[in-house]
This record gives C-alpha cells, structure tokens and sequence, in this order.
C-alpha cells in the first residue's frame, strides 16, 4: 500500500460476477489499496470436493481511490463501475470496512447474508471480535453477527459465541427503523 492512497477513502467496485479475483490483481498491479472479501467453500465435482475461496460480495471489491481521477479504474478489464448515485461515486464508511476486515482476519466462519437493517443490536464483549457492533441472528447452526454495507445493501454474517455478546443501549437499534415502525412501537 502506498501512503498517497491511504489519504482516498475506500469506494465499492462492480465487476463483472466470476471476476473480481482478476480485477482485484489488475487494480492492485496499477498502483491501488484493494480489498476482496473472501470466505472458504466448499464445491464438488464429478470426481473431488475442493474447498476454494468465494467472494463475501459477489459482484463488489473495494478500492481506495481518487474519486476525481476514476478512468484508470474504470478501464480495468474486468470493471463494471464505481458504486455511487448516478456519476457519482460514493465513498464506503471506513468503519464498515475496518469491521469486514477486522472478520476477515479473526479466522471465524463467514458467509455472505441478506441484507437487514432492522433487528436487534448487540455488541461483542468477549472472543476476537471484541467491541464490534451488529445485527444478532439464530440460525440452525447457531448465532451469527450479521456486518452490513450500506451502500450495497449487502451483509454477511460470521459465527458467534453466545457468551460473547451483550445488547446495545436500545435507543441504538431504533435508530435502525423505518419511521412507520418507530410510530408502532410508540403506540403499542
């Protein structure tokens, strides 16, 4: 990483699904911070089973970049566009990456999962996540802290204990509510 491109926040890049390995390399090999997300599966052929690394995001990979000078990623094989409204590239909260990395690297189980900004918040008190905050879902295999990124509208979700939780002041969950479901809580 090259200290001009840590000063650039981080930007969500479309690429075409099935490349965003190649991309990644590509953008990395021009001089760019990049980040792909990756979690392991496993997949079977006719004759083995392989467990191979399957992007968290299919379809995204971040960049640090300079918003104002776009054409050197945007001709990268393999690029759709920058995320953003319109023409417009909109920067991915340096938080929401951290988090993702931070999942990244605890070597915890992690799968990509729907979206979701309403549910019970909690954070994490013990284990390799320690102050993180998100979403606390059960699932069959267990509790899952559910990481979302906004602008996507993407999340994925990585295997928790139990023990190591605790419930966020409830005033910050409410602040993930659509206003009609704060009005039925307050009339309920």
């Amino acid at each position: 990483m090259s200290a001009r491109n840590h000063l650039w926040p981080w930007f969500a890049i479309l690429a075409k699904t099935g490349r965003e390995k190649n991309a990644t390399l590509l953008l990395e090999n021009s001089g760019f911070e990049c980040y792909l997300p990756v979690s392991k599966s496993r997949r079977k052929w006719s004759d083995r089973m392989k467990e191979i690394d399957v992007p968290l995001f299919p379809g995204y990979l971040f960049c640090r970049m300079n918003p104002n000078d776009r054409l050197p990623v945007l001709i990268t094989p393999g690029v759709v566009q920058i995320v953003g409204t319109g023409k417009t590239p909109i920067p991915i909260e340096e938080e929401e990456i951290a988090a993702i990395q931070r999942v990244g690297s605890s070597g915890l189980s992690t799968m990509p999962w729907p979206y979701l900004r309403v549910g019970q918040m909690a954070q994490i008190a013990e284990g390799p996540l320690r102050g993180m905050s998100g979403i606390v879902v059960r699932i069959k295999s267990g509790l899952k802290l559910v990481l979302s990124v906004q602008l996507l509208q993407r999340s994925i979700a990585v295997e928790i204990d139990r023990t190591w939780i605790r419930a966020e002041h409830p005033t910050k969950a409410a602040d993930h509510r659509t206003p009609a479901e704060v009005l039925d809580a307050a009339t309920c």
